[in-house]
């Protein structure tokens, strides 16, 4: 009986997700040129356009111009924005979306591997096209993500997406672009006691750490078919030691961030901080060894009882400042809607609007190494672009019209939408 519920249930699940294959299916190739007019356009670069006119044919943008001062063809459609807001896609970050849908059901959570040393996992193969959060991102102008697994010592390896696809192989616009080291804490949390505590084995957990590193150097000076036996674990570093991959260190404090860079600076590797809550303390250090920065939820604690209280808000005016390139992250899957209000937030402590738009985008490319086909609206890059009604990183604003990926357009639809109108029918019939 209880397998006959199963299978009942996962029938059931089918059949309706085919009942929302109408909504939700991947849009069709760009079949004709579009030239959106009208609009405040934000580059994404720093720069703001009045009254812009934007065209893109077969997924490419072919101009981005005052109004004014352009002539396009009769063979453009043309969508009228007076009055509205035109931004480049946003970039969600270090997320597991795709690889998780339910927390409480185990069975729709793929985000880790059990073991701590997993370099050869790649999240890419488990991204879930169909989850129902992907919608709602879109929704709210986030049209790029990098999908990354968790846990261990080395989670493996991240890629980015594109968030309108049938399959992962559709989806991926960036594979296997970084691997992820969560590194080790001086500081452990007693459950027991509900305090922390100096982490007795953080020296034995960085010299195991080193071995591995050490290992995988001299593994990886030889080509990968000079060995007579291959170790999937050693091979999956070497797109890091030749520089074709980040290596993504997840750390927090000042002290730990400054030892993972000068680690991986002795294997001849620049890092990107992931989380970074005490990166605003050691600037000038991140600015000198030209280290990036993935910024944590801004709409969090202060990490310690002498903080600032509002230090999470202004941490990117203070980077900023600084010069240390950084973007902006959300870090829980469900949550990335709200991407977009963390760099807001941001803005009301001090940090320049078209600042805050580039943390959303061209800076987020510009780590992830996909700057030269997206995170900015210019001539040549990927139509990935989105129309709002208003301030986009105001929750009161940000009311996404109409949505291109690479010159798709888009559906706006989600179940979140879905479920407004059921409800309100119901409360609100005659």
């Amino acid at each position: 009986m209880k397998n006959l519920i199963i299978i009942l249930s996962i029938m059931l699940g089918v059949q309706w997700s085919f009942g929302q294959s109408d909504i939700l299916s991947p849009a069709p190739a760009q079949d004709m040129p579009v030239v959106i007019v009208g609009a405040t356009a934000h580059l994404g670069n720093g720069a703001t356009i009045e009254n812009a006119a934007i065209g893109f044919r077969n997924g490419k943008i072919t101009f981005v111009e005052k109004a004014d001062d352009t002539v396009w063809t009769d063979d453009h459609r043309v969508i009228r924005a007076e009055g509205k807001h035109v931004y480049p896609g946003f970039i969600s970050v270090n997320t597991t979306l795709g690889l998780r849908e339910i927390d409480a059901v185990t069975a729709t959570r793929d985000e880790r591997e059990i073991g701590m040393l997993n370099p050869n996992v790649r999240a890419i193969i488990a991204y879930n096209t169909d989850s129902d959060v992907i919608p709602t991102l879109r929704s709210n102008g986030v049209l790029l993500a990098q999908v990354c697994p968790v846990g261990g010592r080395l989670s493996g390896k991240s890629s980015v997406v594109q968030l309108d696809a049938w399959n992962w192989e559709d989806a991926a616009y960036n594979a296997d672009e970084g691997q992820h080291l969560n590194w080790p804490s001086a500081f452990s949390y007693n459950w027991r006691r509900g305090t922390f505590g100096k982490n007795k084995r953080y020296s034995e957990q960085v010299t195991d750490l080193d071995a591995f590193f050490k290992d995988a150097k001299a593994y990886n000076m030889l080509a990968a078919d000079a060995h007579e036996v291959s170790n999937l674990k050693l091979e999956a570093m070497r797109a890091v030691f030749d520089g074709d991959a980040n290596l993504y260190i997840h750390v927090n404090s000042a002290r730990e961030i400054q030892e993972s860079i000068l680690f991986a600076e002795k294997y001849g590797i620049t890092p990107v901080i992931v989380g970074g809550v005490e990166a605003y303390k050691i600037a000038d250090f991140l600015v000198e060894h030209q280290v990036p920065v993935i910024l944590n939820r801004v709409t969090s604690l202060p990490y310690g009882t002498d903080t600032d209280i509002d230090m999470p808000f202004k941490k990117a005016s203070v980077l900023e400042d600084a010069g240390v390139l950084y973007c902006f992250s959300v870090g829980d899957f469900w949550r990335e809607r709200n991407l977009a209000f963390q760099a807001g937030m941001s803005v009301g402590f001090g940090l320049d609007y078209d600042a805050a738009v580039a943390g959303l985008t061209l800076k987020t490319a510009q780590i992830l190494g996909i700057d030269e086909q997206v995170g900015s609206i210019e001539v040549g890059k990927d139509a990935t672009l989105f129309i709002s009604e208003g301030d986009a990183l105001d929750y009161l604003g940000n009311q996404v019209t109409r949505i291109f990926i690479q010159g798709r357009d888009v559906s706006t639809e989600n179940k979140h939408k879905a479920l407004y109108r059921k409800f309100n029918d119901k409360y609100n019939k005659d």
